[in-house]
Formats: structure tokens, C-alpha cells, sequence
């Protein structure tokens, strides 16, 4: 059988140094009060539809920063700090909320789904939006996160496909070692049956808990946990998904597609209303065409990067994310890829669903053991055993790009194992737990304001800031073309965007 180390020395440089990757990071826009600010998205950003950089995630609340494809990590996170300077600068007195989990949120109803103009294609951005919010409420949708996305040239979908089972199998690594969310406030899971224990007035967290957003407060859905999603292949996981997006749903068919005024509640009544409600931990991606189904992507022209999607933000780093966990996600990832990947089962699947959950609200307890091949293993004995595997990669990677810095992040996760109270979840809680009026709210807010002032210090180069004033305006005006090129009515715009034909090649 060949091995991880004959797999790793069949790759060429050319295409280690081709490795790419790119970041999405969702951040709430809140007032210095720390509440959420509930102002329209700045016009100085440009729009949420058409900017390639600075858009919206759920909420008109809610910033989504995305870089570009990058094959070096500094020349990623610049982009990402960089694009973070210009929003600072174009929010006013507003900040960027550094935690995963919400500070104080208005009533439900209150809070803004994003508005992407009057085009078909933007308001059925909205219309979707509003679809998850009758599914699932609204609250949750404001939880952020980060994106990572990578990609290897010359690489199959079977290829694909191998590391994202072999992820699925070992990303309680990263919830452990990156996790950041073991607190939430009082009022978020206000009414619902939580389990969570009081951390001070008006937070609630557990003692051990690493990352609650990937726990079953976070993006869960009992809907959508009847979906066993198998990926041992292009053409099951494309089923799954088909089946998902194309038969209605029961409690979403009860809901109706209008309310009583005419106004669209969802865009279907599938269990899936478009591909990314589909809810994992990674994703397999394919760049889309103007107006193109993601699925009808993916089919077509095959996988081209894959989305990790379980980064909490850190509170600790200015933009959520620093070049340390860039690179162990490299490394991680490229041992997913070159590690055995037997195929899924759905026994195999459940049991993945079981240690995440159990991870993610006990990740940090001493003796917790998960499920490995039909037996229990001890979560610090498997982790080790992974981080030992991962040494030889990040020696590899380094030799390519010169200095220490692969190790040195395999070094890091290692002493942060064996040192559990410098994880960054068990830093927020001990943070927590120095100033317990404050709480969640408190921290999170003291920790925006002071990300705030550090990213406005920094040097923003006229030439950059005049790029991404263009871009804003360049988007505005992309829009505007939009809308006046629409010649469909919305509802048929829907109903053929919607057409299960154009999910098939």
C-alpha cells in the first residue's frame, strides 16, 4: 500500500507551489454600544451583488470580506487585512464584531435580511434569505464564521472527494485547536432547551466547550439531518443534493411560497431551497458562470476547490484568522488529501455527526473519547497521532518556500494540545471569567473596539484605497446594468432558475 510520505514525495514542486488559497470572513457590523447596527450596507462599500471583495452574508448586518486565490499565505492575509482597513474606514463609528457568536440582537423580525437591488437575480438573493429565516429563524443566520478555500493543481474529483471524507473523519482537530465560540448570551438561546450552563450574568457557556456555532445551537437543522450526504463520489454527492433541491418538503410545503400580501416567503419548497443551504463542515466548489446552477457546475466541469467551512473567528487576532492557522490548514489538508480514504458508510456518517457534536460543547474535557471505526479512542490519543502525520508535510512545505513557518504552526498546535488552557476557546472563557459583568457582550465588544483602533493605526497606501474605492463605485454601476438589462418578470425568473434542468449536464 502505498503511503502518506511516498504520496507527499510524488508531488512535484511545481504543483506544491501551486496550492491556493483564499478567505471568506463573515463579521456583524454593531454599534459602539456593541448592538447590532441596523443601517442599511455603506454605499462606500459599493454593492452587496457586485463587488467582488466586500458583499453580505445573511444579514444587510452582516459583512462578508473575500480575497482572492492566493499561493502564498502572507500575500493572503495582506488581501484580508487590507480589505478589512478600507471597511473600517467606510463604517464610520460602527465596528466589526470579533466573536462568532452575536452580542445583543433586536427582536427577530428586526433584525435586516440583505437587500441586493431590484434585479431578478438580487432579489432572489433576498427572497432566499428570507426562505432561511422562516426555516431556521433569524438569530441563527447571524452567527459568522470563516472560510477557507483550497485547492491543488491536477487533482480529480475522486482525488477531491478522498480528502473531503478523510476532513469529515478529523476536523474535530480544528475545532479543538481553533474553536472559539464556547459562550453565547443569554438571550440568544432565549426559550429553546440548551443544556448550557450560566457563566456570570446574562451568558451561558459549557466549561469544556470549544466551538457552540458547530454544536447544536449553531447551523444545525433537523431538516436537514435526515440528509445523509455520502462523499464517496461526484455523482452520489450530486444525487443527494438533487434529491434535496427538487422534492418538496412537508413543513416547507405548508409554508407556502407567498404570504398573504403576495410578498415570496422562500424560493421553494424543497428541502433545499439552492445548493448552499446545504449545511457540512466542507464543501466540494466550482467557480459558476453568470446565472449558472452551482450543481450544474460541479457536474459540468467537475470540483476545482474545496470550502472548509468550521473556522470560528478569533477574538485574539485582528482579522479573525493569522498566517500560523493559514499554514496548519495547508498542512491539514494535504494530509487529508494523501492519507487512505476508505469509503463512507451511513453507520460512518453518524458517528461523524456524533463527535462533532460532541467536540464542539466538550472538546477541551479530559478523557473524551469519540468514535473511530466502530470504536472509542481518546480524542488527545487520535489528535496526536494526526499532528505526528502532519510533521513530515509541513517539513516538505517549508523546504519549498523556505523559513520555519509550516512547522513552526504544527509546532504551535502541538504545545496548544498539550496545554489546553491556551486553546482560544478556553482563553475566552478564562477572559470571561476575569470580568464576569461583562460576560460575553462585554468581551466581544471590548475586544472590537480595540481591533477597531488597531486596524485604523495601520497604513492604508492612497493607490490601495483608491482601488477599492473604484471597485465600489465599478459595482454600483454593474448593478445599475443589471437591472436594466431584466426582461423577465421575477416569478419566471424563479421558476426557470428553480427548473431541475438546469441542475443535470
Amino acid at each position: 500500500m502505498t503511503s502518506l510520505i511516498d504520496r507527499l514525495r510524488a508531488l512535484s514542486p511545481e504543483r506544491l507551489q501551486g496550492m491556493r488559497r483564499g478567505i471568506e470572513k463573515e463579521s456583524l457590523r454593531t454599534r459602539p454600544s456593541g448592538q447590532l447596527a441596523l443601517t442599511p450596507h455603506p454605499r462606500a462599500l459599493g454593492s452587496a451583488l457586485t463587488n467582488p471583495h466586500i458583499t453580505t452574508d445573511f444579514s444587510e448586518s452582516q459583512v462578508e470580506i473575500v480575497t482572492g486565490a492566493h499561493t502564498r499565505v502572507p500575500d493572503c492575509l495582506d488581501e484580508l487585512t487590507r480589505i478589512h482597513q478600507f471597511v473600517y474606514r467606510a463604517i464610520g463609528d460602527e465596528q466589526l464584531w470579533v466573536s462568532s457568536m452575536p452580542g445583543e440582537l433586536p427582536p427577530d423580525d428586526e433584525i435586516p435580511i440583505g437587500q441586493y437591488g431590484t434585479s431578478n437575480v438580487g432579489r432572489a438573493k433576498s427572497v432566499y434569505r428570507m426562505g432561511l429565516s422562516y426555516r431556521y429563524g433569524r438569530r441563527m443566520q447571524t452567527i459568522s464564521g470563516i472560510h477557507y478555500n483550497w485547492s491543488l493543481p491536477g487533482l480529480s474529483n475522486d482525488d477531491y472527494f478522498g480528502l473531503i471524507r478523510n476532513f469529515r473523519r478529523r476536523s474535530f482537530l480544528l475545532l479543538v485547536l481553533f474553536g472559539a465560540s464556547p459562550a453565547v448570551p443569554a438571550d440568544f438561546v432565549k426559550g429553546q432547551a440548551h443544556g448550557l450552563q450560566p457563566l456570570g450574568e446574562g451568558t451561558l457557556y459549557l466549561p469544556h466547550a470549544t466551538s457552540l456555532r458547530m454544536g447544536r445551537l449553531g447551523y444545525q437543522s433537523d431538516a436537514q439531518s435526515a440528509l445523509a450526504v455520502s462523499y464517496n463520489g461526484l455523482k452520489g454527492y450530486a444525487a443527494s443534493l438533487q434529491d434535496a433541491l427538487t422534492h418538496a418538503y412537508p413543513a416547507y410545503e405548508a409554508l407556502g411560497l407567498l404570504d398573504e400580501h403576495g410578498n415570496y416567503k422562500q424560493l421553494s419548497t424543497s428541502l433545499l431551497q439552492i445548493e448552499n443551504e446545504f449545511y457540512s463542515t466542507i464543501r466540494p466548489k466550482r467557480v459558476i458562470f453568470s446565472g449558472e446552477r452551482p450543481l450544474h457546475a460541479l457536474r459540468e466541469r467537475g470540483v476545482e476547490y474545496v470550502e472548509v467551512r468550521c473556522m470560528d473567528l478569533n477574538p485574539f487576532l485582528p482579522v479573525g484568522i493569522d498566517e500560523s492557522t493559514a499554514r496548519f490548514l495547508d498542512v491539514f489538508l494535504l494530509h487529508c488529501l494523501l492519507s487512505d480514504s476508505p469509503l463512507d458508510t451511513p453507520q460512518e456518517i453518524a458517528a461523524l455527526a456524533r463527535n462533532q457534536q460532541a467536540v464542539a460543547s466538550r472538546g477541551r474535557e479530559p478523557g473524551l473519547r469519540l468514535e473511530r471505526g466502530g470504536e472509542q479512542v481518546l480524542l488527545m490519543d487520535w489528535a496526536q497521532e494526526v499532528l505526528a502525520e502532519c510533521a513530515p508535510i509541513a517539513e516538505a512545505l517549508d523546504a519549498l518556500h523556505g523559513g520555519e513557518g509550516y512547522r513552526q504552526a504544527c509546532a504551535a498546535a502541538t504545545a496548544a494540545l498539550r496545554d489546553p488552557a491556551t486553546l482560544p476557546s478556553a482563553q475566552v472563557v478564562a477572559a470571561m471569567q476575569r470580568d464576569l459583568a461583562g460576560g460575553h457582550v462585554g468581551f466581544t465588544q471590548a475586544r472590537s473596539a480595540q481591533t477597531r483602533k488597531a486596524l485604523m493605526a495601520l497604513d492604508l497606501p492612497f493607490d490601495v484605497l483608491a482601488h477599492f474605492e473604484h471597485q465600489a463605485q465599478a459595482s454600483m454601476a454593474e448593478q445599475a446594468s443589471i437591472e436594466a438589462a431584466d426582461r423577465l418578470s421575477f416569478e419566471a425568473f424563479r421558476q426557470d432558475y428553480m427548473s431541475a434542468s438546469h441542475l443535470v449536464v
